[in-house]
């Protein structure tokens, strides 16, 4: 499953960088993509571990950048 979602208050690209190496890693995601210009994350992940994933790649950005939400 690919989808699209918004972020809110990503601050910068760097951040925007550590998050993406971070979500890539977890498991179950196939391919994530971070546009800080853009301020979206593209998330590709397997359909039955999509909201696992998903509920894990929140708590990866609110980590890097605390402020940072991902609108669901």
């Amino acid at each position: 499953m690919k989808r699209t979602f918004k972020l809110e208050d990503l601050d910068c690209a760097n951040c925007a960088a550590k998050m993406e190496d971070a979500i890539s890693k977890l498991p179950g995601v196939t391919k994530v993509s971070i546009n800080f210009m853009a301020q979206k994350m593209i998330l590709e992940a397997d359909d039955d571990k999509f909201d696992a994933v998903l509920k894990d790649a929140v708590k990866c950005v609110s980590k890097v950048e605390p402020d940072c939400r991902i609108i669901l």
